[in-house]
């Protein structure tokens, strides 16, 4: 799931990521290396001092998959899979420092076969957990700091307790809990009916708490943290909410961090929540991104106060709007950061020299700006060349996956939204198609939220309407369902149990469907297939194997959209040579 400011004792700034990373890792240097600076180095960005990951589970996570580092109970684990571990690294380049935070969104499906919960084996599913923070460690060099419980899911008692136990086992004991990434209830409450529990987890986190916390909360004495908070800056509003939030987080809520998702917006516009990361990277093939205003309002807290900093006493709020709060790390530095957001526009002001008379400070505010009064000198607005313009998806674009054994698993520009695909070698009796692109589940993941009945994966221009695709593709012997390609695909992610679009199946059963036709084409599996799509205004067609085997009306369908491949169901099947012309 992207990123967050936080504070312990003082304060501190994190992000958190749910598949919203997925583009970035497909830019060419020297702009993926800038990207990561703003975000990441010290005193030239946003200057992060947390980055909180999602334990990829396989399932959809707002907009789209992230995979687990175990498929099946029986395979060993590959931690290759995923752009996590290569983003917590290229964190860890730019701050040594930086803390780490691992959250489940979603479970593969063999942790609780046909279940909602994956609490059916908790010591199992402790284990999984664990697992992925020893894999970090042993083949990522990453030592995670805190680890979560379950997105937006009321916490499981026994659950924690196992978790802990498990952590302790391993020799995890600095490893911290943080539980639930939910709402104050029922964790809040759970020390006075549990006095194991209380040992057990020391964080509460909760998401989108407008400021509030909770007597109960307070009373436990642990640390309170706004786990998921958004910076909403596609609002008009937005910039101010942020700058708002991770001062007034505290000052009414004795909240010590605040999180905000996401860290970057690296996935294809009109997906769901475009553009709420703390800046915009979505085009990988022009290299172009945007440096925008939440960088800076980060910036402003997080160059000038580190974690372990302390909030003092002198925190409030402004009689006319907008609040303060000041910081000390205890050997004489002080940080004053002050807003006065109240409606649309927003001037950010960074350190600035003011006059003091008779040991008074005479300062007069603007409306809707956010100032930082400090005695650190170390901060600096970064800078970087003007990135690329701004250029569409290339019409033409083709891929043959030969790419061999790759340490991150999946294809540039694919965005999986429901499933898993990934690089895949065959055997030699397939030499024609050694290197293919492979959906790997065969059962559905136990979802954090609504997961589609097939898998897919998008690519392209949601603005894509006359379109021709090819592909090869294979169904694999278990088959039941079938493979399709499909063009002018809507409402995927989350929304995919409502996707439209013009999917063109073959099935295994000997057949071929699209939308309103369908016939026998004498389809085997086990079998190599090329199958073409073409859309013409308000008609398409498709081509098996260079046949033409059916014709159909575009009236009742979406004039533009994605290009998209999956299965039909969960199954394995595979993709090789690619290819669009739109």
């Amino acid at each position: 799931m992207n990123i967050l400011i936080q504070v312990f004792f003082g304060r501190q700034s994190v992000i958190t990521l749910c598949a919203t990373s997925r583009l970035l890792l497909n830019y060419r240097e020297p702009y993926r290396s800038e990207i990561l600076d703003y975000l990441f180095k010290p005193n030239f960005g946003a200057s992060l001092h947390i980055l909180k990951v999602e334990v990829g589970g396989d399932g959809q996570t707002t907009d789209g998959t992230e995979p687990s580092h175990m498929h099946f109970k029986q395979e060993g684990a590959d931690y290759r899979r995923g752009y996590e571990w290569w983003l917590m690294k290229e964190a860890k380049k730019r701050n040594p420092n930086i803390k780490l935070i691992g959250l489940p969104w979603s479970f593969p499906g063999w942790l609780g076969p046909g279940r909602t919960d994956p609490y059916e084996n908790i010591t199992m599913t402790a284990l999984y957990v664990v697992s992925w923070i020893l894999g970090a460690k042993k083949h990522h060099k990453l030592d995670i700091d805190y680890i979560g419980i379950w997105n937006e899911k009321d916490p499981q008692q026994n659950y924690i307790k196992t978790l802990r136990k498990m952590l302790n086992h391993k020799k995890l004991h600095r490893v911290k809990i943080v539980a639930n990434d939910h709402n104050w209830a029922p964790i809040s409450v759970f020390w006075e009916v549990d006095s194991q529990l209380t040992h057990t987890f020391d964080v509460i986190g909760v998401h989108y708490t407008a400021n509030q916390s909770n007597a109960k909360a307070l009373e436990s004495k642990k640390k309170l943290w706004s786990t998921e908070d958004c910076n909403n800056f596609k609002e008009e509003t937005g910039r101010g909410f942020w700058a708002r939030n991770l001062n007034q987080n505290y000052v009414i809520g004795q909240i010590t961090a605040t999180i905000a998702w996401n860290l970057v917006s690296s996935y294809y516009p009109q997906l769901v929540f475009e553009r709420d990361g703390l800046m915009t990277a979505k085009e990988p093939w022009s290299g172009h991104y945007s440096v925008e205003a939440p960088i800076w309002i980060t910036a402003h807290t997080t160059q000038f106060a580190e974690p372990g900093w302390r909030y003092l006493k002198t925190v409030g709020l402004l009689k006319n709007g907008g609040s303060y709060v000041a910081l000390t790390d205890g050997l004489g530095n002080l940080t004053i950061i002050i807003e006065t957001m109240l409606l649309l526009y927003l001037t950010i002001v960074f350190p600035f020299s003011f006059q003091i008379t008779d040991g008074t400070i005479s300062l007069q505010l603007g409306l809707d700006e956010l100032y930082t009064l400090t005695t650190i000198t170390t901060g600096h607005k970064g800078w970087h060349p003007t990135p690329p313009e701004s250029q569409p998806f290339p019409i033409k674009f083709k891929d043959d996956f030969n790419v061999g054994d790759q340490c991150f698993s999946a294809a540039p520009h694919f965005a999986d939204q429901a499933g898993v695909f990934e690089y895949h070698t065959n055997d030699n009796d397939m030499e024609e198609h050694t290197f293919t692109f492979r959906q790997m589940l065969t059962q559905r993941p136990i979802s954090w939220g609504e997961d589609a009945d097939q898998t897919i994966s998008i690519i392209g221009d949601h603005n894509w309407k006359d379109i021709k695709i090819t592909c090869d593709v294979y169904m694999e012997t278990a088959m039941t369902g079938g493979i399709f390609i499909a063009a002018r695909v809507k409402n995927p992610g989350k929304l995919f149990q409502r996707a439209q679009g013009v999917f063109f199946w073959i099935l295994a059963n000997g057949t071929y469907e699209v939308t309103s036709d369908l016939g026998n084409a004498g389809i085997m599996v086990e079998r190599w297939h090329t199958l073409t799509l073409v859309i013409s205004d308000t008609s398409a067609y498709g081509i098996l194997n260079s046949t033409h085997i059916w014709t159909t009306s575009m009236k009742p369908f979406p004039k533009n959209g994605w290009a998209a491949i999956g299965t039909r169901g969960y199954e394995a099947g595979q993709f090789d040579n690619f290819y669009v012309d739109a």
